[in-house]
C-alpha cells in the first residue's frame, strides 16, 4: 500500500494536440522542463490560471491517463491539474461539466453554512477558461478542464485499517448528506444505466444467446449462478419504481481511492465526479463494501483466498451512518445491504457478459481474465450471502446507535 496525491488513478484522460499558435503565450514559463511538450503550456494558457508556471508534468500512474500536474513558482501559491475529458466514455462534455459545476456548488453552499468548513479543501474547484466556460475544446475536438490541486493529500488503493475505512464512510456518508436536498433532475446522466442490473442482465443474455467467440460451454455454472439471483437483484430498481426509495444525487463509483485524506489519515475530499448521477444511496454504499471489505483483490485466481473483513465493514459502516443518518429514510436503510449484494452481482455479471463477447471491454493480461475476474467477483457475492445476517445487524446496531 502506498499513499499518492489527487488524481492518481481516479481518471480517464489521454493525450490531444493543441495548435501551436492558436492560443498566446502567458506569464513565465520557469524552468520548463524538454520533456513536456510546449503545445500543453499554450494550451494552459487558454484557462484563468493565476501563477508563475515552475513545471508541468505528467501526472499519476494510469495506463491509459494523461493528467498534468502544473506547478506555482510561488510555494504558497495554488498549483493546478490539467486534464483531457475521454469523450469516447463521456459522450456529452458539455453536459458532464455542467453537472460538476451543479454539484460543486451545491456542496460549497452547503459547506458555507458549516462552521469551520474549508470550502477550497473540501470540494474540487474548477478553473474556467478565459471565455467563462468550465472546458476548453481545442482544434482536433478534444475536451480539456483545469482543476484546484490538493496539496498535502493522499489517497489508497487499498484499506488496510479501520481508521482507513472508518474515514472513508464518512466521506461518502457526508458526500450523500450533503447532496440530499439536491434536485436530481437538475443532474443528466453522463453513462446512461451505469447501474441498471436490468439493462446490465439484458446485455448478457443478448451475449449468451449469440456465443459469439463460442465460450458459452466454459461457463454453464457462471450462467446458472447469475440467472438463480437475477430477480433478486432488480429489488432496488423495483422499490425506486414504486417511490419507496428515493432517487437522489449519488456518486456512483466509489473506490476507496475517490476519497481524499490529509495528512493525518482524516477524510478531506470526494473526487473523480463523472459519474454523479441520479441513483439510489445503496449503490455507493455498495461499491464501497465491494472494495474495502473483500479479503483478496478483484481479480484473484485463488478464490479460497476472498473472504469479508468484517472489521473493515463494520469501521467502514460506522463512518458512513454517522454523517448519513439524518437524512437516510429507513427503506433506504434496510436497501443498504441489498446494495453490498447487487454491487458485486453486477460486475460479475459485466465481466462475464465481456468473457462471452470477446473481452472488448476490459483489458485483459491472459485469455480467461474476464472469467478469472467473474468467479472472484462470484465468490465474493457468495461469501457475503453467507454472512448476510451478520452484516445485517452491523447495520441496523450501528442505525440505532446514531440515530436522534
Amino acid at each position: 500500500m502506498g499513499g499518492c496525491p489527487v488524481g492518481g488513478a481516479a481518471f480517464i484522460y489521454c493525450w490531444g494536440l493543441v495548435n501551436f499558435l492558436c492560443l498566446p503565450i502567458f506569464g513565465r514559463l520557469m524552468n520548463q522542463s524538454t520533456s513536456t511538450d510546449i503545445r500543453i503550456h499554450n494550451l494552459i494558457a487558454a484557462f484563468n490560471i493565476d501563477a508563475d508556471i515552475a513545471s508541468v508534468t505528467a501526472f499519476g500512474s494510469g495506463h491509459i491517463n494523461d493528467t498534468y500536474r502544473i506547478k506555482n513558482s510561488d510555494p504558497n501559491g495554488i498549483d493546478y491539474l490539467l486534464q483531457r475529458v475521454n469523450h469516447h466514455v463521456f459522450k456529452d462534455v458539455p453536459i458532464l461539466m455542467q453537472n460538476l459545476l451543479y454539484v460543486t456548488e451545491h456542496l460549497k453552499q452547503k459547506l458555507s453554512e458549516i462552521p469551520g468548513s474549508d470550502l477550497e479543501k473540501e470540494v474540487i474547484t474548477i478553473v474556467e477558461t478565459r471565455d467563462g466556460k468550465p472546458y476548453f475544446r481545442d482544434d482536433d475536438g478534444n475536451y480539456w478542464r483545469v482543476f484546484h490541486f490538493l496539496k498535502d493529500t493522499r489517497s489508497y488503493d487499498q484499506v488496510t485499517t479501520g481508521q482507513q475505512a472508518y474515514e472513508g464512510g464518512k466521506a461518502f456518508g457526508r458526500f450523500q448528506a450533503l447532496l440530499a436536498d439536491m434536485e436530481p433532475g437538475l443532474i443528466k446522466d453522463t453513462i446512461p444505466d451505469f447501474h441498471n442490473i436490468e439493462s446490465r442482465l439484458a446485455k448478457f443474455e443478448k451475449a449468451v444467446e449469440a456465443d459469439k467467440v463460442g465460450r458459452l460451454h466454459k461457463i454453464l455454472p457462471e450462467i446458472e449462478f447469475v440467472r438463480q439471483r437475477a430477480d433478486e437483484m432488480g429489488e432496488i430498481l423495483r422499490l425506486g419504481r414504486t417511490g419507496e426509495l428515493p432517487l437522489r444525487i449519488v456518486h456512483n463509483d466509489t473506490k476507496f481511492n475517490n476519497v481524499l485524506l490529509d495528512r493525518y489519515d482524516h477524510a478531506q475530499c470526494v473526487i473523480d465526479l463523472d459519474t454523479v448521477m441520479p441513483g439510489y444511496v445503496a449503490y455507493d454504499f455498495g461499491d464501497s463494501i465491494r472494495t474495502i471489505a473483500n479479503t483478496a483483490s478483484e481479480d484473484e485466481e485463488n478464490v479460497k483466498l476472498i473472504g469479508i473483513n468484517i472489521s473493515l465493514f463494520e469501521s467502514y459502516t460506522k463512518g458512513y451512518l454517522k454523517e448519513a443518518v439524518l437524512f437516510l429514510t429507513e427503506p433506504e436503510l434496510n436497501s443498504l445491504l441489498k446494495g453490498v449484494l447487487l454491487l458485486p452481482y453486477a460486475q460479475t455479471v459485466r465481466f462475464l457478459t465481456d468473457y462471452l463477447e470477446g473481452d472488448h471491454y476490459y483489458k485483459i493480461h491472459n485469455p480467461d481474465h474476464n472469467l478469472q475476474r467473474t468467479r472472484a467477483q462470484l465468490t465474493l457475492v457468495k461469501k457475503l450471502e453467507e454472512n448476510r445476517d451478520r452484516l445485517s445487524h452491523i447495520i441496523n446496531h450501528t442505525w440505532r446507535l446514531y440515530k436522534p
